[in-house]
């Protein structure tokens, strides 16, 4: 089972290191992320396993939120994704 979480606000020091934080202290291991600033906005999409997270996604993203105040943030589990981003 796999999340996606997407990260998107004013570029600052450590976010990165502070999602990725988040995502341990609830046993959510990350995959893959690709991650750039544009014209001042850090914007980030990272894939994690949650097969074996101890929260729920929504308990997941306001952590996300809290520890990365201003930015947009979304935790999406990926069956809805796909499904989403389907044609």
């Amino acid at each position: 089972m796999k999340a996606v979480v997407t990260v998107v606000g004013k570029d600052m020091v450590g976010i990165l290191a502070r999602v990725a934080g988040a995502c341990a202290e609830k046993n959510a291991n990350v995959e893959q992320v690709t991650q750039s600033v544009l014209d001042g906005y850090f914007c980030m999409v990272m894939i994690v396993d949650i097969a074996k997270l101890t929260c729920g996604l929504d308990e997941l993203q306001k952590l996300i939120e809290k520890n990365t105040p201003g930015m947009v943030i979304h935790v999406m589990h990926e069956d809805i994704f796909n499904a989403m981003h389907r044609i």
